[in-house]
């Protein structure tokens, strides 16, 4: 017998777009399957394509709700006179799950007030022009939704329009005059109102998108040599009397590597050598012993106690810590014996070690997340609280692309529900597509291709990427070291380079991070790798830092005093406010951050110019060319700049030259002073 045919009338076609079309809305992420993402104070562009068929003028608002309903109504701006593209800015203030939509509309304002300058001043169709603009008045007099006094201008307008006595300039001047174009920017002379969907936007806690992180091995701090050459591990009581010196240096963030125990089989040596000396302490990657796994710390550090003493130590000092959550074991931790299934057993029986050929980790074994996935959930979930419950707030997750893209969706998704305040940083070097996705399913920063983008075209290219391309979903922390991470150009820079790539750094992101030694000029590399050689993975590495400091060989001050000009500027705060300006040198790297008055917390606006010599073995001298536009800055002003590492001030313009030495002065950071003064012409640094 054959299917009987559906007879049920079709519905009738309903278009998708609107009468009003509204097209390519952001900041979205991928349709809004997952929410676009801000931070507390962050400034973030908003907009979208709005136009109509023929010549009548179109405008777009921003509507933008907050957790508690409060529906924030902004006017939005064409990007260019030419172009489709409106755009506004809007700051979020709380955390919590906001949404927005554009609405755009026919601009009957606009529309008059642009066909009646040109006919009337062409003697075309002169007072139907006045009676459109009488009855479009009147319309708006009558609208109850606006203010009193809106309604009182407008009526005065509609009446004063009807006048036929007098030159046309007269009549026409109230309804041109600034009370009415104010009055309209806010409630606009709106028709044809159409309104895109509503799209997520995810807004965290400040520390989520901006910090400075510094990183220590506590096994380090306070560790002692015997005269027979064995060592004694410094402790979470020893590590914590270098806290406040951290907090000094203006860094927010403490990240500590694992600090649990450390497996015995297959344990790395010194320079990851597979022949470890007596008391060699091993990677704390390798992770789970005797003691216990990733619930438990390594008795050598302390007890449960003393990390609970750290803890409350570093909060004294202003400093949140933040913990490594590596999900692998060595193949001694609890889990191999209890859990087997959670391993990849190979055919001759051994279980498999991770590799990243030509490297090899033999000391670790790496989670099979196919063979019990619902288990491996249940006991990382149960992890993470437990360190939460001890007030762990941030983690640093390694090689979360090492793991399925849907594990970290369920687990950030899972404690951030209960969690909100929850960070995860995800250490993930990989390709572009899996570094963006880990972005977008949850990760609240991640490690980024910083390290390896030195020159001036790569930098550019770079920092574009992250302000305007992927500043949705994707924070990147500029880290300018890890123990894993030795660049070339660290390595052979010198001096120079260290403080050439801390500036950009620390400017070029609202979140950064060094690694313990980077203040000391660490540049000597193992043989044939590009890590540290004495490698503190696989060693203990105690440092004199107050004498490093003394002699002034530490860079500690620099560092220092890059952290207290983030913090006394708030444009070094935002990411999407970075744009880049022009230099005729190849070696020369110009850009500014600039905040408008109403972000700023003292209602002042405030904009940063950064110009870096990236070449750290030479001086160079250029002229840097800049977009005084993108500096709140009216075309051909002069205005005051003061240089804030060397406190240096002169008077600059468009055009201006710069001599920077990478072995004494290879940076400017220039606060500009929004006086403009056009006597002067420009001037030199």
């Amino acid at each position: 017998m054959a299917a009987s045919r559906d007879t049920t009338a079709p519905k009738p076609f309903q278009p998708a777009i609107g009468r009003i079309p509204i097209l390519q809305a952001f900041p979205q992420v991928d349709g809004g399957r997952w929410p676009a993402k801000g931070f507390v104070g962050e400034v973030i562009p908003f907009g979208a394509i709005v136009f109509r068929e023929g010549h009548d003028a179109v405008g777009a608002h921003l509507e933008l709700e907050a957790p508690d309903g409060t529906l924030i109504d902004r006017p939005l701006t064409r990007t260019y006179p030419w172009d489709d593209e409106w755009r506004g800015l809007a700051q979020v203030t709380s955390p919590g799950h906001w949404r927005f939509r554009i609405r755009g509309y026919s601009d009957d304002y606009a529309t008059w007030a642009h066909n009646a300058t040109i006919k009337i001043a062409a003697g075309i169709d002169v007072e139907l022009m006045f009676d459109i603009g009488a009855q479009l008045f009147s319309r708006l007099a009558a609208e109850q939704t606006r203010p009193a006094d809106e309604r009182d201008l407008f009526a005065r307008v509609s009446a004063e329009l009807r006048q036929t006595a007098g030159p046309a300039s007269e009549r026409l001047g109230l309804a041109y005059g600034t009370a009415v174009t104010d009055a309209l920017r806010v409630h606009p002379a709106q028709s044809l109102v159409t309104y895109s969907d509503w799209l997520p936007l995810k807004v965290e806690r400040t520390r989520a998108g901006a910090g400075s992180w510094y990183e220590f091995f506590p096994r380090s701090i306070g560790a002692k040599q015997s005269a027979d050459g064995t060592w004694k591990s410094g402790t979470f009581r020893s590590a914590a009397k270098r806290l406040p010196q951290v907090a000094e240096m203006g860094f927010d963030v403490l990240y500590l590597p694992p600090i649990h125990p450390i497996g015995e089989a297959f344990r790395k040596g010194r320079n990851n050598t597979l022949d470890p000396k007596p008391g060699d302490p091993g990677s704390p990657w390798a992770i789970g012993g005797a003691a216990g796994g990733h619930d438990t710390v390594h008795p050598e550090l302390g007890t449960i106690a003393d990390f609970k003493y750290f803890l409350g130590q570093a909060k004294k000092a202003g400093l949140e810590v933040a913990l490594d959550f590596a999900l692998q074991a060595s193949p001694d931790h609890p889990w191999v014996t209890a859990h087997p299934e959670w391993f990849t057993t190979l055919p001759d029986g051994s279980i498999a070690y991770a590799e990243n050929p030509p490297k090899k980790y033999q000391d670790i074994y790496p989670i099979n997340f196919d063979n019990d996935s619902d288990g491996i959930r249940v006991e990382a979930l149960r992890l993470l609280e437990y360190w939460i419950s001890l007030g762990v707030k941030i983690f640093r997750v390694d090689n979360p692309h090492t793991k399925p893209l849907d594990f970290w969706e369920w687990v950030i998704h899972e404690v951030n529900t209960a969690h909100p305040e929850v960070v995860f940083l995800a250490e993930a070097f990989t390709r572009p597509a899996p570094m963006r996705a880990l972005a977008k399913v949850g990760f609240q920063q991640s490690y980024s291709y910083f390290t390896w983008r030195n020159t001036k075209v790569e930098i550019e290219e770079f920092f574009t990427s992250i302000s305007q391309e992927t500043d949705a979903y994707y924070r990147p922390n500029l880290f300018v070291n890890t123990p894993d991470i030795l660049t070339e150009y660290l390595q052979f820079g010198g001096r120079p380079a260290y403080r050439i790539r801390s500036v950009l750094a620390a400017t070029g992101a609202p979140s950064w991070g060094v690694y313990s030694g980077f203040e000391l000029i660490e540049n000597v590399a193992r043989p044939g790798a590009e890590e540290n050689i004495d490698n503190e993975k696989y060693e203990f590495r105690p440092r004199d830092f107050a004498a490093a400091e003394e002699s002034g060989h530490s860079i500690a001050p620099d560092i220092t005093q890059l952290n207290r000009i983030r913090r006394d500027h708030p444009a070094l705060g935002q990411l999407r406010n970075l744009r880049f300006h022009g230099s005729d040198d190849d070696s020369i790297v110009v850009y500014s951050k600039h905040l408008d008055a109403e972000f700023t917390p003292d209602g002042v606006a405030d904009t940063v110019i950064v110009v870096v010599n990236v070449d750290p073995h030479s001086v160079r001298e250029t002229t840097v060319h800049l977009d005084l536009a993108l500096l709140g800055l009216p075309a051909g002003a002069t205005f005051e700049v003061t240089d804030l590492l060397s406190e240096n001030v002169w008077e600059w313009s468009t055009d201006n030259y710069v001599r920077l030495d990478a072995f004494t002065q290879p940076s400017h950071i220039l606060h500009v002073s929004h006086r403009p003064d056009h006597d002067n012409e420009g001037g030199a640094s």
